[in-house]
């Protein structure tokens, strides 16, 4: 009877939850859903991810209702936003740093699942349902970034829809369908507009809500890699959990303000960022004519762009972009590890570990730089330590030396 109670409240809330179980829901998702208690810094940044996705979503509307599609048009509606539109420049701003903070946490967030192991079982689909968010995020930042049409976003686009031309037989005529022209033009703006603006942030919303779903089936990961589902009180509540609310929506809001804080700081004082967020070249307008140099795509592709130019051949290098993207789905099978969190493995993966960090850094600041000289040798060097981590991860998480595990969760402050 005690879960019904809502329904038999007077007024609106009671009328409600007759028709709608708005109750029910916020109980089995918030105040009866156990979390392990030793959650740390690390695991604001699901929350946050969420946070980004809906401003996104936000700020996109309104700017979707001055912009203008077209080769003719687009640039100048973009200027015509910042300009003359009451606030369009915060809002514009707000979408494009938006982007790059919605990457920023999302990386943040694989990477703890990278440190606690938050891929293996039985959080494999998890996994798989979070890099299919990752892929559609690419796919609708990069979409995003030739709206504009500055010339910058013309280079760039010009660059990555060629990749497609690698693909044996069918390349040439693929990359033609994308553009949907013999180049990068009004038709192409005219599909990657309706892509950005309907198609992929349907997938991502069905994606985002897959994910949270089989978050709740699997229950969430802690730091030290304890199932806390396996041990459970009399009352059948996990011995090592809490309720996810009122404890951890606090300890969000906390997260929520910290990254509100220095989202404004960014926003209001250096929107660009030293060219890495909003690039001194997207500021004129598309011009065949005038490359850019050098060309580089957002910084949050610029690993995998390094990757690809590492390599003289173009088929190769575009391969070994499509292998570093992909190979993240396939850690729930390459790591033989019998613990999950770092805190209990040995030397072995934290060095590769250290050094897939390392790579991946020095990747992204390469992936800015012209493909010349010692770039290109730092580049190759970087790429070998990425790969590293993957492809030989059946080895030396088999090889492992790892720690016992305790029965319950540890804090550390």
């Amino acid at each position: 009877m005690a879960s019904n109670d809502a329904e038999f409240k007077p007024g609106f809330w009671g009328w409600l939850n007759k028709r709608l179980p708005v109750a029910q829901f916020m109980r089995s998702q918030l105040l009866e859903y156990y979390a392990p208690k030793n959650f740390n810094i690390w695991y604001f940044f699901g929350s946050l991810a969420l946070l980004a996705l809906v401003m996104q979503l936000f700020t996109g509307i309104f700017l979707t209702m001055f912009y203008k599609v077209g080769d003719t048009t687009s640039f100048d509606s973009v200027e015509f936003i910042m300009r003359e539109v009451d606030y369009g420049w915060l809002i514009r701003y707000m979408h494009s740093i938006g982007a790059s903070a919605f990457f920023i946490v999302v990386y943040l967030h694989m990477y703890r699942a990278l440190m606690y192991g938050s891929y293996k079982a039985p959080r494999e689909l998890l996994w798989l349902f979070g890099m299919f968010i990752y892929l559609a995020l690419m796919a609708e930042a990069f979409m995003g970034y030739v709206l504009p049409w500055g010339n910058m976003s013309y280079w760039a686009a010009q660059v990555i829809i060629n990749l497609f031309s690698t693909i044996p037989v069918i390349g040439p005529g693929l990359v033609e369908w994308i553009r949907g022209d013999y180049g990068v033009a009004d038709a192409t703006l005219n599909r990657f507009f309706s892509l950005h603006v309907v198609a992929i942030p349907l997938i991502l919303l069905l994606l985002v809500a897959l994910h949270l779903v089989a978050l709740r089936q699997s229950g969430s990961n802690n730091p030290d890699g304890i199932e806390i589902k396996e041990r459970r009180g009399s009352d059948g509540k996990p011995l090592d959990g809490i309720p996810f609310h009122p404890y951890y929506t606090v300890k969000d809001v906390v997260g929520v303000g910290v990254f509100l804080l220095l989202f404004a700081v960014v926003v209001f004082f250096v929107p660009t960022f030293g060219g890495l967020f909003m690039e001194e070249a997207n500021f004129e307008p598309a011009n065949p004519l005038s490359t850019p140099e050098p060309i580089a795509p957002s910084w949050y592709f610029t690993p995998y762009y390094a990757i690809l130019r590492a390599v003289p051949n173009q088929r190769l290098g575009a391969l070994l972009l499509l292998m570093a993207v992909l190979l993240f789905f396939f850690l729930p099978w390459l790591d033989r590890s019998p613990v999950k969190s770092v805190r209990y493995r040995g030397w072995w993966y934290r060095g590769f570990l250290a050094v897939f960090t390392v790579s991946f850094l020095t990747l992204m600041y390469l992936g800015l730089k012209p493909a010349t000289g010692a770039y290109v040798t730092a580049a190759r060097v970087s790429a070998i330590g990425y790969f590293a981590f993957f492809l030989l991860m059946p080895l030396y998480s088999r090889w492992d030396r790892v720690k016992p595990v305790p029965e319950r969760v540890s804090f550390h402050a």
